[in-house]
């Protein structure tokens, strides 16, 4: 079944050259079926690459998908036109009364501040407070992943002297997982991150279970039951060039960066680099979308109760 959303929101045309299921909101509306209403709060700054990024993963699963795009409803996007900001995103304060099956967050390019002082923060816990009473499952992604263990478990985030950043090989610690249903016990997934959370400090916080992890770049995505919810601190919804596209701003502007490890072939800049990511980023948002499936209520005023 197709993700539902706008026909002219420019992630309709490019998942539809890829041979992704679309439907726009009349085709859907002539369905009777409940479609999963999933929201992404997005707080990229590159906000038409992260919505195509997303809506690839949900829109490939058998379910129909309503996409929602949320933003920070006094946070200003520098980087998107105001256009497509009014025409396809709505302010959180403007649905915080409605229910959703799931919730992504994205990252966010602030990890060298304090979660405190990010200017959104207060709406921002706000968001996530209001998770457990409107929201079935919420997957926290990279920044809003560590924002989401803070809030609910005061894991802190470490700054690292050097940039974690290149396709770090990854163990699947618990197979056993309904989310990790079709994963290899070793695999490869996109790092790029300045911070870190602390095994031994997730270890020690009950409630937390870590299913994938590194022995380079640490846990990868820790599951909190009593929160309904996943952290994944690393990329698995990153295209084939995100790494490249980084590196490539980075040199530009001066910035000291190390060439990603293990993207290019022989870690040369000039060759193209191979996505070895793409069949686990599939199936982990896949099993994502089942596991919402089988246990949201279908009617969706119960969600949170």
């Amino acid at each position: 079944m197709p993700i539902t959303i706008p026909s002219n929101l420019p992630a309709h045309a490019v998942l539809s050259a890829e041979g992704v299921m679309v439907m726009d909101l009349s085709h859907a509306s002539r369905q009777d079926i409940r479609p999963l209403r999933i929201a992404l709060l997005n707080l990229m700054p590159l906000k038409i690459q992260t919505e195509n990024q997303f809506a690839r993963l949900i829109g490939a699963t058998p379910l129909q998908i309503e996409l929602t795009l949320l933003r920070m409803t006094e946070h200003q996007a520098k980087n998107t036109s105001a256009e497509h900001m009014e025409e396809f995103y709505k302010p959180f304060s403007t649905i915080k009364n409605e229910k959703f099956d799931g919730l992504i967050i994205s990252g966010a390019p602030i990890e060298h501040l304090d979660f405190t002082d990010v200017t959104y923060w207060d709406e921002m816990v706000e968001i996530m407070n209001w998770t457990q009473t409107n929201v079935q499952s919420t997957l926290g992604v990279c920044w809003g992943g560590m924002a989401m263990i803070n809030h609910f478990h005061s894991v802190k985030k470490y700054q690292l002297q050097h940039k974690a950043f290149g396709c770090f090989r990854h163990q699947n610690l618990e197979p056993s997982s309904p989310y990790l249903r079709g994963f290899s016990d070793d695999f490869v997934v996109p790092v790029s991150r300045w911070t870190e959370m602390v095994q031994d400090e997730i270890d020690a916080t009950d409630g937390l279970r870590t299913l994938l992890g590194s022995s380079d770049t640490g846990p990868c995505l820790v599951e909190d039951v009593a929160h309904r919810a996943l952290y994944i601190f690393n990329h698995f919804e990153y295209d084939s060039t995100s790494l490249k596209q980084e590196y490539d701003r980075d040199i530009t502007m001066g910035t000291s960066i190390n060439v990603p490890r293990n993207y290019y072939p022989n870690n040369d800049p000039s060759k193209k680099p191979l996505n070895r990511w793409r069949s686990h980023a599939h199936l982990l948002y896949g099993n994502w979308i089942n596991e919402i499936y089988q246990s949201t209520p279908f009617e969706s005023h119960k969600i949170g109760i």
